[in-house]
């Protein structure tokens, strides 16, 4: 099932968090709900071939719009909400007031660290795919490890964009053979600036958890489903960390696609999340033992 380019969304609903009011929209699904997280500058709509597809007739997808993002509120207070961590701690909220008790998380480029902060910030979580997410650590050169260019001087992480930078900035983290529409290029141009540039100098700066550590160490199954053209990983850095519990024991990267598979092709996107999702029904209240204790003990909860 393909849906059309301008196909309706699920109305927007809000929900309220101490970070922000939070916008989501959410499919009908009976199946184990799903959590969509977007990337830097875009927002919950992006999802929308899986809210109005197969993935979403199966699931209760919920789209959020981060704090700063979307119909989202800006963040009540952006040196707590701008980060990785903060972004987590906003999401855990929204799904504790929907009454979430157990789901999944798909995180896209920036909502693939989300997804990883995730992990350790509830226990609500029963498995995370990520996309386009290079999960780096935080020793010098780290960021250079995994991210292609120089990022900290780059569109994502400046703080005012011009509407020819929107522009640019959406399209080129759709992908250029990927369909554009309107909203991305909106999305880009709403976005409040300062959790741009917060995101990326906290991350720069080892600001958080380490998300290596994160990814390697996983207390849930951890998919890795990258577009194999995705022009801003190092898709070698990412095949070789030492994952625990990495799904289906390899780090997939679907041939001829780029940095929004999810989006560029649904068609082969969706049938490899929907077997992920159908896989993690066992995992409610299991208990994993990896070097995230370890981490926790180490660095508690200093950012929230």
């Amino acid at each position: 099932m393909f849906v059309a380019l301008g196909a309706p969304v699920p109305d927007l609903k809000f929900v309220e968090t101490r970070h922000a009011r939070l916008a989501y929209r959410e499919s009908a699904g009976p199946g184990l709900p799903l959590v969509m997280l977007h990337g830097n500058s875009s927002c919950g709509e992006i999802f929308r071939h899986q809210l109005n597809g197969p993935v979403g007739a199966a699931h209760r997808v919920i789209a959020l719009d981060l704090p700063g993002h979307g119909a989202s509120a800006d963040a009540r207070d952006p040196d707590r909400t701008y980060h990785f961590g903060g972004y987590a701690s906003a999401v855990a909220e929204a799904m504790q007031a929907l009454s979430v008790a157990r789901y999944a998380v798909f995180g896209w480029s920036l909502g693939g660290h989300v997804a990883l902060e995730l992990t350790c910030e509830t226990t609500a979580v029963v498995g995370v795919m990520i996309s386009g997410t290079p999960p780096v650590g935080q020793h010098d050169g780290a960021v250079a490890e995994g991210v292609v260019g120089d990022i900290e001087r780059s569109l994502a992480a400046q703080r005012l964009f011009s509407d020819a930078e929107a522009e640019t900035f959406a399209r080129a983290t759709i992908g250029e053979n990927a369909p554009f529409e309107p909203f991305m290029r909106e999305a880009a141009r709403r976005c409040e600036g300062r959790s741009r540039a917060l995101m990326i100098a906290k991350a720069a700066c080892g600001v958080g958890r380490n998300q290596q550590v994160l990814a390697e160490s996983a207390p849930v199954p951890l998919a890795v489903v990258n577009g194999a053209d995705d022009p801003f990983i190092r898709h070698a850095f990412i095949e070789r960390l030492a994952y625990e519990t990495l799904w289906d024991d390899r780090v997939h990267a679907l041939p001829g696609l780029g940095h929004a598979p999810f989006w560029e092709a649904p068609d082969r996107f969706d049938p490899v999340l929907l077997r992920f999702l159908a896989g993690l029904g066992g995992n409610a209240g299991r208990t994993y033992h990896t070097k995230i204790d370890v981490l926790e003990a180490g660095h508690g909860d200093t950012l929230r």
